[in-house]
C-alpha cells in the first residue's frame, strides 16, 4: 500500500461544494496542509465538475512528485454541458460546464483516470478509488475494478480503493477483489462506528482504511440545532449525544474536534484520516486538533457512560 500522512487533505470544499470558494482561500487551505505536514491530497471528478482537481493539480505543481501522494476517482464521466445555469442541485457552486455520467466500465474508467491526469497535471496517481457505486455492483465488480488492477500492474496508479458513504458493500470489495485501501465516509466516527466490522475484516486482509467525514459532515465540529449530519438537518437525538460526547470531553480538556480526529486511529486498519476544509483557518484549526494529545482516560469514561461500545 502506497504510504499516507496520517493526516490528509479532502479536496470536496475547494471543489465549491454549497458555496464559492475563492482561489485565494482555496491555495491558502491547501498551503497551511502542506506546511502541516500534510503530504496526502484527496480529490475526484465529482468534486466542482473538476475543479478540485485543477487546484490541487496546480497547487502541486513544481513540487518534487515523491513528496506527496494523490488520490482521485472514478465511476463519473464528466461530459461537455452547453449553456447556462450552475451545480448547486448536485451541492457545487460551479457553472455547469459538465454533466456527470454514471460510469463504471472499463473505458469509462480509463477515459475518467486520463481526465483526471490532465486536470491534476500528474502523469500518474496513486490511489484511484471505485468512487459511490452504490448501484453499479455489476459493473464495479467486473469491470472497473479489474481495470484498475490492470492500471496497477502497469504503474499508471500506485493502489487499487472503493470510497463509499456506507460499509456494507465496500466489505463485499475487500472480501471478493484484491482492492488495497477503502474509504468509508462518516461510517466510523466518535459518534457513529456502524463500520466496526469492515474495518476488523480489513485490519484481518492487511487492507487500508482512510478515514474520511470524521465531523459527520459538521455535527462533531459543532453540536448545535441546526448543524448537518450526512449533510442534512442532524436529528435532535444525535444532537444531544453529540453534546454529551462534547461533555465527557471537557472533563479532560479536551475538545470535540479533537476527539473526532483522534478516534478513527483507535483502530489498527486505519492510516489516515481526511479533513475538508475550505480556508487556511480551518487547516489550521484541524492541524492544531489532530495534533492534540486524547489521554486514553478519555475513552473509558466514553465507554462507562455508554457513548462508545465496550
Amino acid at each position: 500500500m502506497i504510504p499516507l500522512s496520517r493526516l490528509g487533505f479532502g479536496g470536496g470544499p475547494i471543489g465549491n461544494l454549497f458555496t464559492e470558494v475563492s482561489d485565494v482561500d482555496a491555495f491558502g487551505a491547501l498551503e497551511a496542509a502542506w506546511d502541516a505536514g500534510v503530504r496526502y491530497f484527496d480529490t475526484a471528478p465529482h468534486y466542482g465538475l473538476g475543479l478540485s482537481e485543477r487546484r490541487i493539480g496546480s497547487f502541486l505543481a513544481g513540487r518534487p512528485r515523491d513528496s506527496f501522494v494523490v488520490s482521485t476517482k472514478v465511476g463519473r464521466v464528466l461530459e461537455p454541458a452547453f449553456g447556462d445555469g450552475d451545480d448547486r442541485a448536485n451541492g457545487f457552486a460551479v457553472p455547469a460546464t459538465a454533466w456527470r455520467r454514471w460510469d463504471f466500465s472499463a473505458d469509462g474508467v480509463r477515459r475518467s483516470l486520463e481526465s483526471s491526469l490532465d486536470r491534476l497535471g500528474l502523469d500518474r496517481v496513486d490511489v484511484v478509488y471505485v468512487h459511490d457505486p452504490d448501484s453499479h455492483w455489476e459493473q464495479a465488480v467486473s469491470e472497473a475494478v479489474p481495470a484498475l488492477l490492470a492500471l496497477r500492474s502497469e504503474g499508471v496508479i500506485g493502489a487499487v480503493g472503493v470510497g463509499m458513504n456506507q460499509w456494507e458493500l465496500p466489505a463485499r470489495f475487500v472480501r471478493e477483489t484484491d482492492v488495497d485501501v477503502v474509504l468509508p465516509a462518516g461510517r466510523y466516527t466518535v459518534l457513529e462506528q456502524t463500520a466496526a466490522p469492515l474495518l476488523d475484516l480489513c485490519a484481518s486482509r492487511g487492507v487500508a482504511v482512510v478515514a474520511a467525514g470524521v465531523f459527520n459532515s459538521g455535527l462533531l465540529a459543532r453540536p448545535e440545532v441546526g448543524s448537518t449530519y450526512d449533510y442534512r438537518a442532524a436529528p435532535e437525538a444525535l444532537v444531544l449525544r453529540a453534546r454529551r460526547i462534547a461533555a465527557v470531553c471537557a472533563r479532560h480538556d479536551v475538545t470535540l474536534p479533537q476527539a473526532a480526529v483522534s478516534f478513527p486511529f483507535r483502530h489498527p486498519a486505519v492510516v489516515s484520516v481526511l479533513l475538508g476544509v475550505r480556508s487556511a483557518a480551518e487547516m489550521r484549526a484541524n492541524a492544531t486538533a489532530f495534533a492534540a494529545p486524547v489521554p486514553d482516560a478519555l475513552w473509558d469514561d466514553l465507554r462507562t457512560e455508554g457513548l462508545l461500545p465496550t
